[in-house]
């Protein structure tokens, strides 16, 4: 006989069962008085009556106290009774409730974390240092405190996570400048960052408000040999340009040549122009030139 264990339901969060804390304290303020007066009366006259009423008071005083908690601003209280969730109180200021209904609290302010630098294999297994930093908040308190053991480090692990999901989906760099890459589109790496979080984090009621790589590198043990490659593609893609710009000077100072009828060249001599030009406009060095004042044939 095979058993199947019953799908776990997420907490969710309710309004919760706390009360404005100034009227009871008020109430306090008013027990306080009527114990100074029965202290006062029982000081004149041993009454066993009054005796009772003090005790009465004295109980009821430790009993309002016992209920009071305060809330700052983004701050809620889960409340609890013998362990089951009643609720979640938001509102600021002076609080009460029942003195054996649990209380505790939660911050909802945004927080800040920067992750550590991790290595993670890009989508060409080249070795990548990454480190990213996030900006979340809790907006669910009953799945944040109920539903992971310790919402604060369930971020920080889900974070490396999602860091090696995204780092392992794109390449770093692309010298050819056809892909998505990891270095060349920041903003849509971010934003499947943001998604890939939310999504993770939606199981402790923590969502992301913004996200981004504070470190990209590629790891030190590869850095040299990818530097020097983009250095030579960067000298090729120079040179390209060099010889496009070359061969069309060429082409327009021939055309120019031809069109005026300043000189009539054959094919060979063309190709000779045509190589002395070449040189010229793509050699590194400065070109000393010769002066032939003799016959062009």
């Amino acid at each position: 006989m095979t058993t199947h264990d019953p799908v776990r339901q997420p907490s969710l969060e309710r309004a919760g069962v706390g009360s404005n804390g100034i009227a009871m304290l008020f109430l306090a303020l008013l027990t306080i008085a009527a114990s100074l007066f029965g202290v006062v009366a029982l000081l004149g006259g041993r009454s066993p009556i009054i005796a009772v009423a003090l005790a009465l008071l004295t109980f009821v005083f430790l009993f309002i106290i016992s209920g009071f908690y305060m809330l700052q601003p983004n701050e809620g209280a889960a409340i609890t009774l013998f362990g089951e969730y009643k609720g979640t109180d938001r509102v600021n200021g002076l609080r009460w409730t029942w003195p054996w209904m649990g209380k505790t609290k939660i911050s909802l302010r945004a927080n800040n974390l920067i992750s550590q630098q991790i290595k993670v294999n890009d989508l060409r297994g080249n070795p990548v240092e990454i480190a990213a930093q996030l900006v979340w908040r809790v907006t669910d308190t009953a799945q944040a405190l109920f539903d992971v053991d310790d919402y604060r480090g369930f971020v920080t692990a889900q974070v490396e996570v999602a860091v090696r999901t995204i780092g392992a989906r794109y390449p770093y760099d692309d010298f050819e400048h056809k892909e998505v890459t990891l270095r060349g589109d920041h903003e849509r790496v971010s934003g499947e960052l943001r998604a890939e979080l939310i999504n993770r984090l939606s199981v402790a009621g923590i969502t992301v408000d913004e996200c981004g790589f504070t470190h990209l590198a590629y790891a030190p043990e590869i850095a040299g040999a990818m530097l020097r490659r983009q250095q030579a593609a960067a000298v090729v893609a120079a040179r390209e340009t060099l010889v496009a710009g070359a061969v069309g000077m060429v082409e327009m100072a021939l055309a120019q040549l031809s069109a005026k009828k300043i000189v009539t060249l054959d094919d060979e001599r063309k190709a000779a122009m045509v190589s002395n030009l070449m040189v010229v406009l793509c050699g590194e060095r400065e070109t000393q030139p010769i002066v032939n004042a003799g016959s062009l044939y």
